[in-house]
Protein backbone atom coordinates (compact mmCIF):
# COMPACT_ATOMS: atom_id res chain seq x y z
CA UNK A 1 0.00 0.00 0.00
CA UNK A 2 1.14 3.45 -1.17
CA UNK A 3 1.87 6.30 1.59
CA UNK A 4 0.38 9.13 1.48
CA UNK A 5 1.72 12.64 1.38
CA UNK A 6 0.84 15.47 4.18
CA UNK A 7 2.21 19.05 3.61
CA UNK A 8 1.52 21.53 5.73
CA UNK A 9 1.77 24.68 4.90
CA UNK A 10 1.38 28.66 6.57
CA UNK A 11 2.90 32.48 6.35
CA UNK A 12 6.44 32.85 8.35
CA UNK A 13 6.58 32.34 11.96
CA UNK A 14 3.08 29.92 11.61
CA UNK A 15 4.56 27.13 13.42
CA UNK A 16 4.35 24.89 10.65
CA UNK A 17 7.50 23.76 10.71
CA UNK A 18 6.53 22.68 14.93
CA UNK A 19 3.82 20.65 13.89
CA UNK A 20 5.20 18.90 11.06
CA UNK A 21 7.88 17.37 13.07
CA UNK A 22 5.34 16.48 16.07
CA UNK A 23 3.01 15.26 13.01
CA UNK A 24 5.26 12.92 11.66
CA UNK A 25 6.56 11.79 15.01
CA UNK A 26 3.22 10.71 16.10
CA UNK A 27 2.26 8.93 11.95
CA UNK A 28 6.13 7.52 12.24
CA UNK A 29 5.99 9.18 8.69
CA UNK A 30 9.51 10.50 6.94
CA UNK A 31 9.60 14.14 7.67
CA UNK A 32 10.99 16.53 5.05
CA UNK A 33 10.92 19.97 4.21
CA UNK A 34 11.21 22.56 1.17
CA UNK A 35 13.25 23.92 -0.33
CA UNK A 36 15.57 21.30 1.79
CA UNK A 37 14.95 17.90 1.85
CA UNK A 38 18.29 16.27 -0.28
CA UNK A 39 22.08 17.56 -0.12
CA UNK A 40 21.34 19.17 -3.50
CA UNK A 41 18.10 20.99 -1.58
CA UNK A 42 20.03 22.65 0.77
CA UNK A 43 22.76 24.18 -1.33
CA UNK A 44 19.26 25.91 -3.08
CA UNK A 45 17.74 26.81 0.39
CA UNK A 46 20.87 28.78 1.16
CA UNK A 47 20.89 30.23 -2.36
CA UNK A 48 17.23 31.05 -2.17
CA UNK A 49 17.10 32.67 2.27
CA UNK A 50 20.36 34.44 1.44
CA UNK A 51 19.22 38.02 2.52
CA UNK A 52 21.75 39.33 0.27
CA UNK A 53 20.52 37.96 -2.72
CA UNK A 54 18.44 40.76 -2.73
CA UNK A 55 18.79 40.93 -6.30
CA UNK A 56 16.69 37.54 -7.22
CA UNK A 57 14.64 37.97 -9.71
CA UNK A 58 10.80 36.10 -8.98
CA UNK A 59 10.96 34.16 -11.91
CA UNK A 60 14.63 32.93 -10.78
CA UNK A 61 12.89 32.34 -7.09
CA UNK A 62 10.42 30.44 -8.99
CA UNK A 63 12.58 28.20 -10.94
CA UNK A 64 14.80 27.59 -7.93
CA UNK A 65 12.03 25.87 -5.98
CA UNK A 66 11.10 24.08 -8.63
CA UNK A 67 14.42 22.63 -9.20
CA UNK A 68 14.30 21.82 -5.46
CA UNK A 69 11.11 19.94 -5.54
CA UNK A 70 11.78 17.68 -8.40
CA UNK A 71 15.18 16.61 -6.52
CA UNK A 72 13.25 15.91 -3.30
CA UNK A 73 10.41 14.58 -4.98
CA UNK A 74 12.75 12.12 -7.08
CA UNK A 75 15.18 11.54 -4.01
CA UNK A 76 12.91 11.63 -0.89
CA UNK A 77 9.81 11.34 -1.18
CA UNK A 78 8.75 9.23 -3.77
CA UNK A 79 10.87 6.78 -3.02
CA UNK A 80 9.32 6.26 0.89
CA UNK A 81 5.87 6.54 -0.58
CA UNK A 82 6.37 3.56 -2.36
CA UNK A 83 7.59 1.39 0.55
CA UNK A 84 4.66 2.14 1.94
CA UNK A 85 5.83 4.92 4.39
CA UNK A 86 3.52 8.13 4.84
CA UNK A 87 5.71 11.30 3.89
CA UNK A 88 4.88 14.87 6.10
CA UNK A 89 6.71 17.80 4.33
CA UNK A 90 7.21 21.50 5.86
CA UNK A 91 5.88 23.15 2.63
CA UNK A 92 5.43 21.71 -0.59
CA UNK A 93 4.12 22.94 -4.18
CA UNK A 94 1.32 25.58 -2.80
CA UNK A 95 4.17 27.19 -1.60
CA UNK A 96 5.05 28.29 -4.48
CA UNK A 97 1.64 29.49 -5.55
CA UNK A 98 1.17 31.38 -2.19
CA UNK A 99 4.91 32.68 -2.54
CA UNK A 100 6.60 33.23 -6.25
CA UNK A 101 2.21 33.44 -7.54
CA UNK A 102 0.37 35.64 -5.37
CA UNK A 103 3.14 36.94 -2.76
CA UNK A 104 5.85 37.69 -6.41
CA UNK A 105 2.92 38.45 -8.68
CA UNK A 106 3.46 36.02 -10.98
CA UNK A 107 1.28 34.08 -13.14
CA UNK A 108 -0.10 31.60 -10.37
CA UNK A 109 -1.30 29.58 -13.10
CA UNK A 110 1.91 29.13 -14.39
CA UNK A 111 3.96 28.64 -11.24
CA UNK A 112 1.56 25.94 -10.89
CA UNK A 113 2.20 24.05 -14.54
CA UNK A 114 6.17 24.89 -13.41
CA UNK A 115 5.85 22.98 -10.21
CA UNK A 116 3.52 20.52 -11.57
CA UNK A 117 6.58 19.64 -14.08
CA UNK A 118 9.28 19.66 -11.33
CA UNK A 119 7.06 16.87 -9.14
CA UNK A 120 5.95 15.04 -11.93
CA UNK A 121 2.37 15.52 -11.33
CA UNK A 122 2.68 14.08 -7.63
CA UNK A 123 -0.16 15.93 -5.40
CA UNK A 124 -0.54 16.16 -1.87
CA UNK A 125 -3.09 13.70 -0.87
CA UNK A 126 -3.88 16.31 2.23
CA UNK A 127 -2.65 19.67 2.60
CA UNK A 128 -2.81 21.89 6.36
CA UNK A 129 -2.74 25.54 6.58
CA UNK A 130 -1.66 26.47 9.99
CA UNK A 131 -3.26 29.66 10.07
CA UNK A 132 -2.29 32.45 12.13
CA UNK A 133 -3.71 36.37 12.27
CA UNK A 134 -1.10 38.88 11.04
CA UNK A 135 0.16 40.20 14.28
CA UNK A 136 0.69 36.68 15.93
CA UNK A 137 3.16 36.10 13.06
CA UNK A 138 5.12 39.37 14.03
CA UNK A 139 5.43 38.57 17.43
CA UNK A 140 7.00 35.18 16.57
CA UNK A 141 9.05 36.09 13.56
CA UNK A 142 12.62 35.83 15.14
CA UNK A 143 15.07 34.72 11.78
CA UNK A 144 16.05 37.11 9.19
CA UNK A 145 16.13 35.72 6.17
CA UNK A 146 15.00 37.09 2.78
CA UNK A 147 11.64 35.99 2.95
CA UNK A 148 10.92 37.00 6.52
CA UNK A 149 12.72 40.36 5.98
CA UNK A 150 10.06 40.41 3.43
CA UNK A 151 7.30 44.11 4.06
CA UNK A 152 4.41 43.49 5.66
CA UNK A 153 2.33 44.22 2.20
CA UNK A 154 4.34 40.62 1.06
CA UNK A 155 3.48 38.82 3.95
CA UNK A 156 0.35 40.08 3.65
CA UNK A 157 -0.72 38.81 0.07
CA UNK A 158 1.23 35.21 1.10
CA UNK A 159 -1.40 34.93 3.35
CA UNK A 160 -4.55 36.12 1.25
CA UNK A 161 -3.12 33.65 -1.58
CA UNK A 162 -3.01 30.62 0.92
CA UNK A 163 -6.88 31.30 2.33
CA UNK A 164 -7.72 31.87 -1.36
CA UNK A 165 -6.00 28.14 -2.60
CA UNK A 166 -7.56 26.73 0.51
CA UNK A 167 -11.32 28.31 -0.41
CA UNK A 168 -11.16 26.82 -4.50
CA UNK A 169 -9.90 23.10 -3.55
CA UNK A 170 -12.05 22.47 0.22
CA UNK A 171 -11.06 18.47 -0.36
CA UNK A 172 -7.70 18.88 -0.48
CA UNK A 173 -6.92 22.07 2.40
CA UNK A 174 -7.57 21.84 6.03
CA UNK A 175 -7.19 24.94 7.77
CA UNK A 176 -6.20 24.86 11.25
CA UNK A 177 -6.00 27.49 14.10
CA UNK A 178 -2.08 28.13 14.67
CA UNK A 179 -2.91 30.25 17.72
CA UNK A 180 -2.61 28.48 21.45
CA UNK A 181 0.35 26.56 22.85
CA UNK A 182 2.40 24.09 20.42
CA UNK A 183 0.03 21.04 22.15
CA UNK A 184 -3.46 22.77 21.34
CA UNK A 185 -2.08 23.20 17.57
CA UNK A 186 -0.77 20.00 17.65
CA UNK A 187 -4.35 18.25 18.62
CA UNK A 188 -6.16 20.43 15.67
CA UNK A 189 -3.67 19.14 13.11
CA UNK A 190 -3.81 15.48 14.36
CA UNK A 191 -7.69 15.82 14.04
CA UNK A 192 -7.95 16.95 10.54
CA UNK A 193 -4.98 14.12 9.58
CA UNK A 194 -6.65 11.69 11.49
CA UNK A 195 -10.07 12.45 9.58
CA UNK A 196 -7.89 12.16 6.36
CA UNK A 197 -6.36 9.36 7.17
CA UNK A 198 -10.21 7.48 8.23
CA UNK A 199 -11.28 7.91 4.46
Amino acid sequence: MRGRLIALEGREASGKSTQAEILAQRLGAVLTREPGGTALGERIRSLLLDPEATALDPRAEALLMAADRAQHVTETILPALDTGRHVVTDRYSHSSLAYQGHGRGLPVEEVGRVSDWATGGLSADLVVLVDVPADVARRRRVGSDRFELEDQAFHRRVADGYHQLAAEDPELWRVVDGTGTVEEVAARVWAAVEAHLAR
